[in-house]
């Protein structure tokens, strides 16, 4: 690949949680630093939108879908270029637990290592709100 090809690949997490609870967590944008490293440490809803001025990328303003029965997370991430990016990203019951699935798009000129990097930080992030949602209740 020589990294101009357009690819997608899902990434998913079992949750052991039910879907409803990882959905009112994860469809919390002020809950985003704990367990979304790539948007940075913090985040302000200024009008309808979210703005991290500290992620990795440089200030970023993030839409987000409106809460929905259907588990449905996908968010736009505008970058300072002005460029924006839709990720797509579900939350789906499986059982009494939940996969959370982010589609990562490989974007145009993103090189194979640069792909591999964005899709362990997003295994990071998963495994991250895993963590979190499933410790909160054991503690």
């Amino acid at each position: 690949m020589t990294g101009t090809e357009k690819r997608s690949r899902h990434i998913g997490v079992h949750i052991d949680r039910p879907v409803d609870e990882v959905y009112a967590y994860a469809s919390d944008p002020a809950n985003l630093p704990a367990w979304a490293r790539g948007l940075g440490g913090s985040i302000e809803k200024r009008g309808e939108r979210w703005v991290a001025e500290s992620s990795p990328m440089g200030r970023v303003v993030v839409s987000f879908a409106p809460l929905n029965a259907f588990g449905v997370l996908d968010h736009d991430v505008t970058l300072p270029s002005g460029e924006t990016v839709h990720n797509p990203f579900r939350v789906i019951a499986d059982g009494a637990g939940t996969e959370a699935v982010f589609t990562l798009r490989r974007q145009p000129g993103t090189t194979d290592a640069e792909f591999e990097r964005d899709a362990a930080m997003v295994v990071a992030d998963l495994v991250r709100l895993k963590e979190l949602l499933e410790t909160a209740v054991s503690a």
